[in-house]
């Protein structure tokens, strides 16, 4: 079992497994359990230098699942929550991930937010986990626990380099612009 962590903390990912070459980050969320649309959360990763994107092409998200170098990838879009453990999950191949990345970012949106009148206020259990994908051993976790009652979208959470290593940082911090307000604000091209 991992390390547990509080908005804000952090943990050496290198130092809880030496040999850490590959990453899995699952993000997962309880289904709606009241009536209305079920709550479609989407995961996705910004590839960063210096608090800015790369580059367009390194938003990977359900419409680009994966990074032009194929260090990052997205397994896939769930619409509803439905089942047990994560509900969204992106590879990281650390050994890939370019020497000028010195961040990457976990936002998660929900699909549809506006429009459907939902928030991060109303979405269950909601967390980002870290797994080693050599071992399947879970490394770090955060359970969102904030009341969101007008976020759209929220970064989760982010892999950093410092030093030398690879750590991971609990973030929970929550956007009422959506996902287009993270991406403007990490240097995304938007239409």
């Amino acid at each position: 079992m991992g390390v547990t962590l509080a908005k804000g903390g952090n943990v050496s990912l290198s130092k809880a497994a030496p040999n850490l070459t590959q990453v899995m980050v699952g993000l997962g969320w309880d289904a709606r359990s009241t009536t209305g649309a079920p709550f479609d959360l989407d995961a996705s990763a910004l590839v960063c230098a210096g608090g800015r994107v790369l580059g367009d092409e390194w938003f990977v998200f359900y419409n680009q699942l994966t990074s032009p170098d194929g260090s990052v990838e997205h397994t896939g879009d769930n619409l509803t929550g439905e089942g047990d453990g994560d509900d969204e999950s992106l590879i990281i191949d650390l050994a890939k991930v370019p020497d000028r990345c010195d961040k990457i970012v976990f936002p998660v949106s929900i699909h549809l937010a506006d429009e459907r009148g939902q928030t991060f206020g109303q979405v269950s259990n909601a967390f980002i986990r870290v797994v080693n994908q050599a071992d399947g051993q879970e490394l770090a976790r955060y359970d969102l626990s904030e009341d969101a009652s007008t976020e759209t979208a929220m970064i989760f959470g982010e892999l950093y380099r410092y030093q030398g290593e690879w750590k991971f940082r609990a973030v929970g911090q929550g956007y009422a612009s959506g996902l287009r307000g993270i991406a403007l604000d990490f240097g995304v091209n938007v239409s």
